[in-house]
């Protein structure tokens, strides 16, 4: 194996949908506390995007789901104070459907809830994730656009 230096780290974005409505979990920590996104997380080593996701929505909102799609991918790029880049994730954006469970917002969010698409501009969503989730809606419908939009640059390092 060459070492060639640092490498994007791989994670996953779940916009899962029930009755109409999406779910959307507040972030409890930095960065961006207190701002609205779907769930999302590092996939782990031996572990399959499917995996990953449903994982992760069972520890962030205590709910089973049925994957329904690839959304599309996004690259998060945050730099440190010089201006280098300090962390790169690419995340895989996956719909999916609630399958069973009664929500509730694990560790890393402080409030888990449904949320109607044309109330989706009545919370702060974090940067650059309303075209993924309304993309979502349509690829569970069997119409998937995705999203043209440009990676996701942040001034500092996140802390994950």
């Amino acid at each position: 194996m060459n070492d060639t230096g640092p490498v994007p780290r791989l994670g996953v974005s779940v916009c899962v949908w029930r009755d109409g409505q999406t779910l959307l979990i507040r972030r409890a920590k930095a960065p961006h506390a207190g701002a609205w996104s779907p769930v999302g997380g590092m996939v782990e080593w031996g572990e399959t995007l499917e995996q990953a996701a449903r994982r992760e929505v069972a520890e962030e909102a205590g709910i089973d789901i049925r994957i329904n799609g690839l959304v599309g991918t996004r690259d998060l790029i945050f730099a440190d104070d010089s201006g280098a880049v300090a962390t790169h994730i690419v995340l895989v954006v996956l719909a999916a459907d609630w399958l069973s469970g009664d929500l509730v917002a694990g560790d890393d969010a402080d409030r888990a809830e449904w949320v109607r698409p044309e109330d989706l501009g009545a919370v702060t969503l974090l940067p650059g994730v309303l075209p993924y989730v309304l993309a979502s809606r349509d690829c569970r419908h069997g119409r998937l656009n995705p999203p043209a939009v440009s990676p996701t640059i942040a001034p500092t390092q996140p802390r994950t």
